[in-house]
């Protein structure tokens, strides 16, 4: 069982999707993630939202010109985001088996996003697996970028992942490094205790 499922049972939906309209609402930037994103590949391309949840991240890309295709096992989250956005291509599956032909997808995506601390979140001794499906799901030169905590003040849950350890997984699964930030802003990384990095395929 993932580490999300036991934090949520699976059925916080409704209540992650509140708290970022609420966040909205006050004048928060929520999309960070999309924006950043949409720095790294032109408009058009092919874009997985690995862990996409209720959906924030990829419907923002989607209304800036990408190719858009979600993934989630939580069924509670995946029901906000195909009521938000029921045109786009929304999947129940669970990554540590992710394999998009069998959804009927392409797995030729430019780029793969994992927000949301994806990775912490995962069933422990899964995450090098899941690194290996993400990067097969890419075209050769696309880019894997995951963002997530690396200590206790950024994360609801016990670290579990360090840095060097998700490079490792990375270079296992064919991938590049190529930069590591500390926020979605693209701030430089200092060592603390939140990471957005980006691998090539």
């Amino acid at each position: 069982m993932s580490r999300w499922t036991d934090l949520t049972g699976n059925a916080s939906g409704e209540d992650y999707a509140a708290r970022f309209a609420a966040l909205a609402r006050s004048g928060k930037d929520v999309h960070g993630e999309a924006r950043f994103c949409a720095a790294l590949v032109p408009v058009g391309a092919r874009v997985l939202d690995a862990g996409c949840g209720t959906g924030r991240v990829m419907i923002r890309l989607a209304e800036l010109g990408y190719d858009c295709v979600g993934v989630d096992l939580d069924a509670s989250m995946l029901a906000v985001a195909r009521q938000q956005a029921p045109e786009l291509p929304w999947f129940q599956a669970d990554l540590t088996e992710f394999e998009p032909r069998a959804l009927g997808v392409a797995a030729d995506f430019d780029l793969v996003v994992a927000a949301g601390n994806v990775l912490p979140l995962l069933a422990s001794g899964t995450e090098a697996a899941v690194v290996g499906r993400l990067a097969a799901a890419l075209r050769p030169g696309g880019l894997l970028v995951a963002g997530f905590g690396l200590d206790a003040a950024h994360l609801p849950v016990p670290p579990s992942i360090t840095s060097a350890e998700y490079d490792e997984y990375c270079a296992a699964a064919g991938l590049t490094f190529i930069d590591r930030f500390a926020t979605w802003d693209a701030d430089p990384y200092d060592g603390g205790g939140y990471a957005v990095s980006v691998h090539r395929r």
